[in-house]
């Protein structure tokens, strides 16, 4: 069985200092953030709309990726059965957020992969 992936939900940068980054990504680039949270003082997950798919960048996630590649899958629970059923290790159990549900996995090469579904709009 294979997970059905529909499209990339986004591109990951961690950043360490957020004023810093948003000058870069918002003044010398020009894009316009579509979506901003702070989990805590000072820990925001921003993303960027660019031609219709996101770039994120955080201060607040867990782990050390410098940059990660998220999936957009038709189901979570699903993907999470075929992972687990592959012998894939999980990384990160599912996490839940306001707009989304996801959990991560290594590629062969050790790559980090986020496979990803956003909540139905309510």
């Amino acid at each position: 069985m294979n997970i059905q992936v529909k499209e990339i939900a986004f591109v990951f940068h961690a950043v360490k200092d957020i004023p810093a980054a948003r000058k870069f990504y918002e003044g010398l680039l020009g894009l316009k953030v579509s979506l901003e949270v702070e989990f805590g003082p000072g820990q925001w997950w921003i993303e960027y709309d660019i031609a219709g798919q996101a770039l994120s960048i955080s201060n607040a996630m867990p782990g050390q990726p410098s940059s990660a590649l998220a999936l957009e899958v038709a189901s979570l629970d699903a993907a999470l059965a075929t992972v687990k059923a592959a012998g894939v290790a999980v990384v990160t159990d599912v996490m839940e957020f306001p707009p989304c549900r996801m959990f991560q996995i290594k590629d062969a090469d050790g790559n980090q992969i986020t496979l990803h579904q956003r909540k139905k709009a309510s």
